[in-house]
């Protein structure tokens, strides 16, 4: 290889602008917890539904979204002076908690999770006969 094809490539690669990646955000969470199970509430400012992902896999709860921001046509992030954020969190659960009754909601950017107790865990009234 000649010096001239070394110019060429090492001003190619100085030429070529990194892209700029989404970061990854890991959003405020309360967790509140009564006799029937737990409620989850996540800040995720920006996030859509379409751009929200919730999955239960082996006892671990995981949320995932992304905040989708609209570019002009022609424009790219590269030029555009800011990143797109990625929120990520996960948590593991309880064998009392019941993943399979998860009921979510998302209202002005904030997720909420209620994520009942099993059956079996739940306090119940107890019978007491007279003999």
């Amino acid at each position: 290889m000649n010096n001239e094809n070394m110019t060429v490539e090492q001003e190619s690669r100085t030429q070529q602008k990194p892209k700029a990646s989404p970061r990854v955000v890991r959003p405020n969470v309360d967790i509140f917890e009564d006799k029937s199970g737990i409620t989850v509430l996540a800040d995720l400012p920006g996030v859509s539904k379409e751009a929200l992902d919730i999955q239960i896999d082996n006892e671990i709860l995981s949320i995932d979204g992304r905040v989708e921001i609209p570019l002009p046509e022609g424009v790219s992030e590269e030029y555009g002076g800011f990143r797109t954020s990625h929120y990520q969190r996960s948590f593991t659960l309880s064998q009392e908690l019941d993943g399979s009754k998860v009921e979510a909601k998302l209202k002005d950017g904030i997720l909420s999770m209620h994520i009942p107790k099993r059956e079996e865990f739940q306090p119940r009234k107890i019978e007491i006969r007279v003999e």
